[in-house]
């Protein structure tokens, strides 16, 4: 393999207290928390490379945030040409904060390999996608959970090979040409419309946009200008330049209406043909500061009836808002797609989140926690569970919202999970959905005021976290969007209905073009969250009969609904890559996801077990299924999607294995909204899944591509490639598999520079397997009368160390041998670790077969001229 480029800092800057390290190439980094930071500067990167920043972390020996998982966070500034500052929405591999504008935690040093923390010092890697237009990087190291000073020593910038990160997902770019890009939104009674954004061009003096604007009345005629603050031009009308001197210029957009404007197209282009502008990122969209929520509620705890005397004092309206009854429940039409026909009622019994009943009090305090469980938490905050008991009892009902909103005046819950997106969604489509009831029963004002005013509050925060890209390229801005869209249709009176429903038809258009692209790629690796965005969009189609969203939402559903039939497994489950929740019928989820629309209105089971099971390769999964009356079921399935996200699964190439009816290797499992802290740590980590990484590096952001699949004589192979592991280390995984799925061989070839390289893997078994060493080169499980052979092989290079772990837990970073099969707990399991050596290249991995026949003839594909090719081959 050739040399790695290393791109060093040609400047560091001190903020805070920090200072140059006591050697060189080391800078000191105090404890002040935020504050205290080295500023490093990276130029000459080439842009669209998977790269890797790393340096080597020291710590203080009496540090007492040895196990905070933010330990440190490192910021990410990407510079153009001109050293500006680029606002991308979104890069992979990073996460936006509100100090940096991309950043990524580092765990604290009991996270560290073992031996590190003995030694004070360990190493730090961040990967990420080097994204074009930068040219350069400006990298901070901070401050945060740490007690005492650290010192980062030997930073330094590794970029990848430019091919290898175009095989990924590509990132969706805005470029602008001389046909508009436009923009629909509808108008604020009076109010101003603000846009923020940046426009970037490669070559100012010729690289100009501009944004046209179209205002209509409200029977969609054309209003023609002049418009208040605009100028306007024979051949473009209206129009706003952003032309600017230096490569990226940041825009403010303030377009106050003309009379009688109901609406406003916004046409972002650029001013020639040959010009090359592009829109960072998707423009921040908003309404004048008196409308923020913050400026609204002020410094007082208002209830909500007194919010909405204040808003209709905003907007010199009088009387209360009739709701309208009718509108669909898009969010509660999909948790009955999830979990099946409800029995109507709900209380006082409550039964969430996989946990057992919960007698519901007379008076809640509404920060109550029985189970100490995060989901829990949020489904309870999200009164989802209203609506079933609305059925029954709708005063009942309508006096428990009530009760919520006194107990939660804006900005002091009971319960800050609240205020979590899903919690916060779901609650007001609840809210919208209890209007509705309160206009078909006739009932008092004041549970009126009251709850419209809950549901106009929530609407003003959904329209803000929207319009500001807090959940930009995630399945939480479709669920907000749709709340936003149930709330404006359920007030349709009321002064910012139009504007709500604008913006969220807006989000979800986005939401879908960023999650799903028009070829059936996911930007999420989670088959359980592609499933649900899936049936969002069949459920949000049928939502918007006749509207262009519609068409668009189901043009990118419908073509992918079918493949995810292939990806179930016998038991009718899902493959538990990325984020997955417990207790999940995915088979009858997908059974009643394709009934609707048909007179059925639940789908068996077998609706789906009678479909074919054809091996499936679609959007980073490959899966085998095999149904034999004789032996038993039999499954594999593989992903290997792009890890982009910091807080996600490192999980790419890892694999699920059952045979003869019996799920041998296992998945670690879990979901971030069921389990926290070091228990979360762990299941996103590698060492939760069946993957492997060289020299003790655990593999991090990067993407992975299916290379070839190859029909053999009684089996397939699969090679793929990742950058996962950096551009130190050149990885292909190869996976041979019996059309029976009896058995099945995984290995791992590395390459890297001409130096000692060791490599290891993981196979985790299920919880009610037994494992046993029986010698050097072989493992036995069973699990009752079933058992499975395991032996490790060397293609190149040594072995070197075979063992079995189950349930250790003395540190956070040695944490192994658990699965997650239980809502918010670790199950002991064993965990098979096999580790190979050699000099620049090692080639390695195991053979899994139900016995020694179906062992041999697996050996013998193995040996074959086809899998030698896919693990020689470059």
């Amino acid at each position: 393999m050739s040399g790695v480029i290393r791109l060093h800092p040609v400047s560091a800057h001190y903020a805070g207290g920090a200072t140059v390290g006591a050697r060189e190439a080391h800078h000191r980094v105090p404890a002040k928390n935020r504050w205290s930071r080295v500023v490093l500067t990276f130029e000459d990167v080439a842009p669209e490379t998977w790269c890797e920043f790393g340096f080597q972390l020291a710590w203080d020996p009496g540090e007492a945030a040895l196990a905070a998982p933010d330990f440190l966070l490192v910021g990410f500034d990407f510079l153009a040409a001109d050293r500006a500052s680029l606002d991308f929405d979104h890069v992979p591999g990073l996460t936006r904060t509100l100090l940096d504008p991309q950043s990524a935690w580092v765990a604290g040093p009991a996270y560290q390999p073992a031996g590190a923390e003995g030694a004070g010092a360990g190493l730090v890697r961040v990967g990420f996608l080097m994204p074009d237009p930068a040219r350069a990087v400006a990298v901070s190291v901070r401050s945060w959970r740490n007690t005492a000073p650290v010192e980062v020593g030997r930073p330094e910038l590794r970029p990848g090979d430019p091919a290898e990160a175009a095989r990924g997902l590509p990132r969706r770019r805005r470029r602008l040409t001389p046909q508009p890009d436009w923009l629909d939104l509808a108008t604020a009674p009076g109010r101003p419309l603000i846009l923020r954004g940046q426009v970037h061009g490669a070559r100012p003096e010729r690289d100009g946009a501009m944004v046209r604007v179209v205002y209509r009345d409200g029977e969609g005629a054309e209003i023609p200008p002049p418009y208040p603050d605009l100028v306007s031009t024979p051949d473009f009308g209206a129009v706003v330049n952003l032309t600017a001197k230096r490569h990226a210029r940041r825009f403010t957009l303030e377009l106050p209406p003309p009379p009688g404007a109901a609406s406003v197209a916004l046409g972002f282009a650029a001013w020639e043909a040959d010009g090359a502008p592009e829109l960072l990122g998707a423009p921040e969209i908003a309404l004048d500061d008196a409308l923020r929520l913050e400026t609204l509620c002020g410094d007082d705890l208002l209830d909500a009836g007194a919010f909405l005397d204040r808003l209709s004092r905003e907007f010199g309206s009088t009387g209360n808002p009739v709701p309208a009854s009718g509108v669909p429940l898009v969010l509660d039409r999909l948790r009955a797609l999830q979990q099946g026909p409800r029995p109507v009622g709900g209380a006082p019994e409550l039964r969430l989140a996989a946990a057992p009943a919960w007698p519901l009090p007379l008076t809640p305090t509404w920060s109550e926690d029985p189970f100490r469980s995060v989901a829990w938490r949020i489904e309870y905050q999200s009164l989802s569970w209203l609506l079933p008991l609305a059925e029954a009892d709708g005063q009942r009902a309508v006096a428990l919202a009530r009760a919520w909103s006194k107990a939660n005046p804006w900005g002091r819950p009971a319960d800050g999970l609240g205020l979590h997106p899903v919690a916060l969604s779901a609650r007001a489509e609840v809210l919208a959905g209890l209007l509705g009831r309160l206009n078909a029963e006739a009932l008092r004002a004041e549970p009126l005021r009251t709850l419209a005013g809950e549901a106009l509050r929530h609407g003003f925060a959904l329209a803000e976290i929207i319009g500001q890209n807090t959940l930009a390229r995630s399945l939480h801005l479709v669920h907000a969007a749709t709340a936003l869209l149930a709330v404006a249709r359920s007030l349709p009176q009321a002064p910012l209905s139009g504007f709500w429903s604008s913006l969220a038809r807006h989000a979800l258009r986005d939401g879908f073009t960023s999650l799903l692209d028009a070829d059936g790629a996911f930007a999420d690796p989670s088959l359980h969250q592609r499933l649900e965005l899936l049936s969002l969009g069949r459920l949000l189609a049928a939502a918007l009969p006749g509207e262009p969203l519609a068409a668009f939402i189901a043009g990118r559903v419908e073509p992918a609904i079918p493949a995810v039939t292939g990806l179930l497994d016998p038991g009718g489950r899902l493959p538990p890559f990325g984020d997955t929740p417990h207790g999940v019928d995915h088979a009858g989820w997908i059974g009643r996801l394709l009934a609707l629309g048909e007179r059925a209105l639940v789908a068996e089971r077998a609706r789906v077990a009678e479909r074919p099971a054809p091996a499936t390769t679609v959007s980073g999964v490959i899966a085998l299924r095999s149904d034999s009356p004789a032996r038993g079921f039999g499954h594999f399935a593989c992903g290997f999607s792009e890890q982009r996200h910091p807080h996600g699964h490192a999980d790419c190439t890892s694999f699920v294995f059952a045979a003869e009816g019996v799920r041998w290797i296992a998945e670690g499992g879990g979901s971030g909204q069921v389990e926290a802290g070091t228990t979360r740590q762990y299941l996103i980590s590698p060492r939760a899944h069946n993957v492997a990484w060289p020299d003790g590096r655990e593999p991090g952001a990067g993407t992975g591509w299916l290379v070839a699949g190859e029909r053999l004589d009684g089996g397939s192979a699969y090679a793929l490639g990742t950058t996962v592991h950096g551009p130190e280390y050149r990885h292909r995984r190869v996976f041979v598999v019996l059309d029976d799925l009896t058995a099945l061989a995984v290995f791992d070839r590395f390459e890297t520079a001409d130096r000692p390289l060791v490599a290891e893997g993981l196979l985790h078994l299920a919880p009610d397997v037994l494992a046993a060493l029986a010698g050097p080169r072989l493992v036995l499980a069973s699990r009752e009368r079933q058992r499975l052979r395991i032996v490790p092989r060397v293609l190149r290079g040594q072995a070197s160390g075979l063992d079995l772990v189950s349930g250790r837990n003395d540190r956070p970073g040695a944490l192994q041998g658990f699965v997650s099969w239980r809502p918010g707990a670790l199950q002991p399991a064993s965990t098979l670790r096999y580790a190979m050596s050699g000099h620049g290249t090692v080639c390695g991995g195991a053979l899994v077969a139900v016995d020694e026949g179906r062992e041999r003839a697996l050996a013998a594909l193995v040996a074959g001229e086809t899998v030698t090719r896919l693990l020689t081959e470059a």
